[in-house]
């Protein structure tokens, strides 16, 4: 059970549900205004802790790593939206209460959050305020703000494929090509040649035949490998600025001027 002696230790601890699964963080505790006790507590889920859902901790249960609730967590997660602005109405509370199957809360007077509380009005100011110890402590409060926790996660922002295809191109070389061309040499007669040249009639006809040659470019085409290409990732990192609103309490003071006095 959690009673108003141990309320600092519940605002700010971690909360679990009947199976011990975690939930989130409580934030607020809510007091009933005619018998004091602890009735709701407020508690923080979602990716930033921006979302908060009440949650009945009268049979609650304080443990080492935090508050176990007698709910589930999908049961939290589905509960009815009451913004939490420091007293819940009687029709608030009732609707609070047959959500989560309970037989509480058949009073009719307002449960207020622990800042403010003080009487069954619903009006903020003129309470007579305690801190989360409870009504009857001394005259300190204390005083919580919410803090952002970013961090970030890594997901999918889309797919590159590497591919080959061919493309074609033109190609020119210049190579040296040759071919044979009939050339007439004349030569006197000699000794040497004087039997091959009057071997044969005097005077006659006679025809001879040269077979002339020529080089012709020949074209051949081999496929080669080159190079090799492989895709690899990189890391970069930018900075990206993340707004939040956040909330925190301050204090005031009212001051009563006594007007009798000299």
């Amino acid at each position: 059970m959690i009673g108003t002696d141990t309320l600092d230790r519940v605002i700010g601890a971690d909360v679990y549900d009947a199976s011990g699964d975690k939930i989130g963080t409580a934030s607020e505790v809510y007091l009933d205004d005619q018998s004091g006790n602890p009735e709701w507590v407020t508690v923080k889920t979602g990716l930033f802790g921006t979302k908060e859902s009440f949650v009945p901790i009268a049979d609650a249960d304080l443990t080492g790593d935090g508050v176990r609730v007698p709910v589930t967590k999908s049961q939290v997660k589905d509960a009815p939206k009451i913004d939490t602005d420091g007293h819940l109405s009687p029709e608030e509370e009732q609707e609070l209460y047959r959500y989560y199957g309970t037989t509480r809360g058949t009073a009719t007077t307002d449960t207020t959050r622990t800042e403010t509380v003080g009487t069954a009005d619903t009006n903020r100011h003129g309470t007579v305020g305690h801190d989360t110890s409870g009504p009857t402590t001394d005259d300190a409060m204390t005083l919580s703000e919410e803090r952002v926790n970013v961090g970030t996660r890594k997901e999918e922002t889309g797919r590159a494929r590497l591919r080959k295809y061919v493309v074609t191109e033109n190609v020119t070389e210049t190579v040296p090509v040759s071919h044979e061309e009939v050339r007439i040499e004349r030569e006197p007669i000699t000794d040497a040649n004087r039997g091959k040249a009057t071997d044969g009639p005097a005077i006659s006809e006679e025809e001879h035949e040269v077979t002339l040659h020529a080089e012709r470019p020949v074209v051949e085409k081999e496929a080669v490998p080159v190079e090799r290409v492989r895709m690899d990732t990189e890391t970069v990192t930018d900075q990206q600025q993340v707004n939040e609103t956040v909330r925190k309490e301050q204090v005031d003071t009212d001051e009563v001027t006594d007007t009798n006095r000299r």
